[in-house]
């Protein structure tokens, strides 16, 4: 969202401008954006339209229901969707291919095993969290997901009684958290560039955060699962992964293990993904001397690195130009692939690269689409005027704005189940209020992201395949992972309102 001065330079923006639409009363306004974000709701879940042309026919109802007149409609809508596609497009589309291309290389899973050596069983749960809430965030959640799960499953016996609990909601806390909060995870993006936040500052602002929120969360949890919260009996059910898991041990001829295709499409997927987690103790060796693990993500690192100095020379006021440049999140971004195609294709072939990176193309599309029609909303929410509406109503306050952008991402998470969609459209809701009120942005981002967490459930893709790949019930889903979610959420908001009084 742009802030007033951006607007006022910048006519083409149709940023909300008295002369820019027929005067309109404040409640009715307020009326008429409810009507529209409320009706892409109902058209995504009642009548399971797409999520792209529901909040576009939103946009389009908001626009003409304000007096922007059709030609100011739909340049605003237009200009809305290109404006942060210049933001953050190159830099979602650079961190989808990057996680992809880690995946291929079977970094993921080579990790995890690192973690369970290094720092034992019982801490597998903060120590996996913490890695996937963090520097595997480039990875697209799904394929992060499928990856890492059969590992969690495996290992979670080395845990104790409450091992796959425990483990399932680490998991559930690390992915849903990493998305939203840390850099760059598609939604961390998507909500730095509809805010217009310099990603270096919402890296270093969501890594303050994350960190915290995940570590916090799991030990909640883990406090609640052991005073009776879990019962093995009824929440746990192998059923689905006992063949999967006696498949994937290393056969007695020392050839690799394979799983052979099944009926269910979908567990004959995600086994198909997850198999690098059970072939041979020989492979995994054999790939650890040809591709060093921290080869493999020191171009990942590097990129965050330059993306933080970058942010800190600009808090600073530092004039470095070389760092300057190599620290803008594009050209940092950028490094961090071309250093990963490097790395990788000497470990696993130009081939294996080329395959990830067609994959990564695929992963990115549907999220850059619907990062752009958010921007498209957000513009014409901004164009209505919302925001001096909103800006009077909260202007004594900083922390009634994060706490309503909080409860509106929680509803419509609720309702549509997507993370990302209801962090995208809460945030754009109340973008405009930002610098009418002297609140930054990234505090916004950052409050935008944990409403959208709470209550992950039936309706999300992420809920199934916990639930399935993980051993549990779907009762225990609802406690892993919708309750272990919700709390990370709750969490979360309440680290960022002390922030919005220091920053």
């Amino acid at each position: 969202m742009w802030p007033a001065s951006r607007c006022a330079s910048d006519s083409s923006l149709q940023c909300g401008r008295p002369n820019d639409r027929i005067p309109m009363s404040d409640i009715a306004v307020l009326i008429n954006t409810a009507v529209a974000v409320l009706a892409a709701v109902l058209l995504i879940v009642r009548f399971r339209v797409n999520p792209v042309i529901s909040l576009i026919l939103a946009s389009v109802y908001l626009g003409l229901a304000v007096g922007l007149g059709v030609e100011k409609t739909v340049k605003t809508i237009t200009g809305g969707f290109g404006e942060i596609m210049v933001d953050v497009g190159l830099l979602i589309a650079f961190g989808v291919l990057m996680g992809s291309i880690l995946n291929q290389s079977g970094a993921i899973r080579r990790l995890v095993e690192h973690l369970l050596k290094t720092f034992g069983p019982k801490r597998l749960p903060y120590t996996m969290g913490l890695a996937i809430g963090t520097v595997l965030q480039s990875i697209f959640l799904d394929v992060l997901l499928v990856i890492s799960a059969p590992l969690a499953r495996k290992l979670a016996p080395k845990i104790g009684k409450l091992g796959t609990a425990r483990m399932a909601t680490a998991m559930a806390i690390a992915l849903e958290c990493g998305i939203v909060f840390t850099v760059p995870g598609v939604a961390s993006l998507a909500l730095a560039g509809l805010l217009n936040v310099p990603l270096g500052k919402m890296l270093l602002f969501g890594l303050l955060l994350v960190i915290p929120t995940i570590i916090i969360s799991i030990a909640i949890m883990t406090f609640l699962f052991r005073r009776g919260f879990w019962n093995e009996a009824k929440d746990e059910d192998h059923t689905f992964v006992a063949e999967e898991d006696s498949e994937g041990e290393e056969p007695t001829d020392g050839g690799a293990a394979t799983v052979p295709p099944t009926a269910n499409s979908e567990r004959g997927t995600a086994a198909s993904s997850a198999q690098p987690a059970g072939g041979s103790v020989a492979v995994v060796e054999r790939e650890r001397k040809e591709a060093p693990l921290i080869l493999l993500f020191a171009p990942l690192l590097t990129s965050l690195l330059l993306i933080g100095a970058g942010a800190i020379l600009e808090i600073l006021e530092i004039s470095m130009p070389w760092l300057q440049l190599l620290g803008e999140p594009v050209i940092a971004l950028l490094i961090g692939l071309i250093g990963t195609c490097l790395v990788t294709r000497a470990a696993i072939g130009q081939k294996k690269v080329e395959e990830a990176i067609a994959v990564g193309f695929k992963e990115s599309g549907q999220i850059l689409i619907l990062t752009g029609v958010g921007g498209s909303l957000a513009a014409t929410v901004a164009a209505a005027g919302l925001g001096d509406i909103l800006g009077g109503f909260f202007s004594a306050s900083t922390v009634a704005p994060l706490l309503v952008v909080w409860a509106i991402a929680a509803v419509l998470h609720i309702a549509v189940g997507s993370v990302t969609l209801s962090a995208i459209t809460a945030a754009g809701l109340l973008a405009p209020i930002a610098p009418a009120i002297g609140l930054d942005p990234v505090l916004l981002a950052l409050a935008a992201g944990a409403g959208s967490l709470f209550m992950v459930h039936v309706t999300s893709n992420t809920f199934w395949l916990l639930q399935s790949l993980l051993g549990q019930s779907v009762r225990g889903a609802l406690k892993s992972v919708t309750v272990g979610v919700s709390v990370a959420s709750v969490v979360a908001i309440l680290l960022i309102l002390p922030m919005s009084l220091l920053f």
